[in-house]
Formats: C-alpha cells, structure tokens, sequence
C-alpha cells in the first residue's frame, strides 16, 4: 500500500469520526457583550465542539478546545464552568443548527427550542435530549495555536438510564451514539461493526 507523506498541513481531519459533542455555559456576563441587549442578566449559549477528550479517570477530567474568538470561550472564562452534551444520531440536525448559528445574534435555546435539566453542581445548561452529559468546574485554560485547550473537573454526571451496560459501556441497541465525519458529515454506529477484542488474550498472542 502507497502512502502519501506531506510536512505541509493545513487544515487536518484524519482523526475523525469523533462524537458529536455540544458544549453549553451560562454566565453572568452582560447581554451587551453578547451584543443582544444592555440589560445586565446572565447569558447562556451551547455550540458545537469536535476537538475534544477525557484526560483522567481519578480525577475525572474532560478537555475542549476552543477558539478564543468564540463567544462560548468568553463565556466559560468568566464563569470557570461549562457542560458537556452527548447526543444520539437522531438529533444530528439540531447539532449542526447549534454549530451553524452565532450565540451573539440569537439565543440558541429559545431559537431552537431545547429542553433542559437542572445542573445538580454548576450553572451550565445540560440538554434534556442528551444521552450522557458532563457538568464541568474549569481547572485549566492553556492557549496552544489558534485555540484554548479547556480542563475541567467534572463534577456531576448525567445519564439516561438504562443504555448503558452493567459494564458501563454504550449499548448500541438503545441509541445511536451522533457522530462526526468532518466537512460537514454525520454518522452512526454500526451495531452489526461490533467487535469484542478481549486485550488480555490478543496481548498474549
């Protein structure tokens, strides 16, 4: 098999698909940052986000990254939180709607409609269509080329129960986990593409 090898990169998506993940913040910023109003009362946005990771089990630990110039990132640099939403392959539409509309012209929530869930410990929105969803406490914000690279330690977890395996892994025959191609593309999990590949017996071959 030829490969091509290139040291120019620009624009890369090799490491796509990922989850399709939207990230929400609500803080006390004033709307006239938001360029909506004057009038002092917090503002909440979520937008969507492919560049992101969990970075530690104990303690539990997510990372995103985001661009400086997004109003998200203002958001969660003032209020040191933000939440994290999986969503099933169902809503693809509504996520690409988040991830194709400004939080500074519209209210994203009210615009499109979206249902939520009372965080238990922060502010952050979480979506009540989310299949899982993080509540996140900022502990870092390093800048590494044109983003942010977000950590947050998170503090509550929400998940629709019963999809999940006693072994706490995604159970295919209960959502279609929504995930992104890159350019624009969504798909899904094939259940029929499972593989159980147990590492301690293909370790030892």
């Amino acid at each position: 098999m030829v490969k091509k090898i290139s040291e120019s990169i620009e624009e890369f998506r090799q490491h796509y698909p990922r989850v399709a993940l939207l990230v929400t913040v609500q803080s006390n910023l004033p709307r006239a940052v938001a360029v909506v109003t004057a009038q002092a009362k917090g503002r909440e946005n979520a937008m969507a986000v492919s560049l992101h990771m969990p970075v530690s089990y104990a303690p539990p630990i997510y990372a995103v990254a985001i661009s400086p110039n997004r109003f998200t990132y203002r958001l969660i640099a003032d209020s040191q939180e933000f939440g994290v939403n999986f969503l099933p392959f169902e809503l693809a539409d509504l996520v690409a709607s988040i991830g194709g509309s400004l939080g500074t012209k519209i209210d994203k929530f009210q615009k499109f409609n979206i249902a939520r869930d009372k965080p238990v410990r922060t502010a952050v929105p979480i979506l009540k269509a989310t299949y899982a969803a993080y509540e996140c406490r900022l502990v870092n914000d390093s800048g590494y080329g044109d983003h942010r690279l977000l950590i947050g330690k998170i503090e509550a977890v929400h998940l629709q129960e019963g999809i999940f395996t006693s072994e706490g892994v995604l159970d295919l025959d209960k959502v279609n986990p929504g995930l992104y191609l890159g350019n624009d593309l969504y798909l899904t999990a094939l259940k029929d593409s499972l593989r159980n590949l147990d590492r301690k017996v293909y370790g030892k071959r």
